[in-house]
């Protein structure tokens, strides 16, 4: 059996247990992307570091309003689509495939696209409302405008996957919901959203996790700036990484990440299992 298994065993721990095991073990150490360094083992001491950096801290909270915000914003929009696709409407069959095309673009593509719908002087938006914003450059206008293309970009696979649970729904609750007299309203709170519980619970749990490591996306329309405002979590730790050459701090600011994220989906998983029973 487990010679059958090896061909699949093989890759995953090269290539995924491997660089994780390898990346916790250099959080404790004083590693630096640099040939002359010699790595020596430091404990705790990148955490000790981490606790007072007032840096991390500024970026975790700008994580956590960009992770919360994209999260549900695009978890709203996706149902409310995803409602209106299962409607038998004219040309729902082109709507559909129109409303996954940002899922097949690359996060680089789409960064550089909005790039230029928020260019100060040639972007679309400042066309439609004859302005000359510099939206990615405004200190309070530049982290919502990431937010917009956080939602536009995650929302297709969301919609996917809540359409998915729509088609799901057995008809006979609806026409038992319509001969007891239940209006729109009431069929969608009564009937649809708990017959959807399991399905948002696996979505809006992996849009987080997506989210709150979110890089490529934010690093092309922004790289953090202006001035830190837009920032993430995993931008701090590749600017330690990769400009300053602290290797050994980032990856324990990776792991701290991964733990923060582990600790928030296993407190929020708990509560709707428990809400579920």
């Amino acid at each position: 059996m487990w010679v059958l298994m090896l061909p699949a065993l093989v890759p995953v721990l090269l290539f995924s247990v491997g660089p994780l095991l390898y990346g916790i073990g250099l959080a404790f150490t004083d590693a630096r992307n640099t040939r002359v360094h010699q790595t020596e083992f430091v404990g705790l001491e990148n955490f000790t570091r981490l606790l007072t950096d007032a840096e991390f801290w500024s970026s975790f909270q700008i994580g956590a309003i960009w992770a919360v915000s994209v999260t549900v914003l695009q978890f709203l929009a996706a149902l409310g689509l995803a409602l209106l696709l299962n409607e038998k409407l004219r040309f729902s069959g082109l709507a559909r495939v129109l409303s996954v095309v940002p899922w097949a673009m690359p996060p680089v593509v789409i960064g550089l696209m909005w790039k230029l719908v928020y260019h100060p002087d040639a972007g679309m938006l400042n066309d439609l409302l004859g302005t000359h914003i510099n939206w990615l450059a405004d200190f309070s206008l530049a982290l919502p405008a990431i937010i917009v293309v956080g939602i536009w970009a995650g929302m297709p696979q969301t919609t996917v996957v809540l359409l998915a649970g729509l088609q799901n729904v057995p008809k006979e609750l609806y026409e038992a919901g319509e001969m007891d007299g239940a209006g729109t309203w009431r069929r969608f709170w009564s009937i649809t959203l708990p017959q959807l519980r399991p399905v948002i619970v696996a979505i809006t749990s992996l849009d987080f996790v997506w989210n709150i490591n979110q890089f490529g996306l934010v690093y092309v329309l922004t790289q953090g700036g202006p001035g830190g405002r837009t920032r993430l979590p995993m931008l701090f730790a590749y600017e330690e990484a990769f400009r300053y050459r602290m290797a050994g701090y980032a990856s324990m600011l990776g792991l701290a990440m991964a733990i923060v994220v582990l600790a928030v989906l296993g407190l929020y998983l708990w509560r709707q299992m428990r809400e579920a029973k």
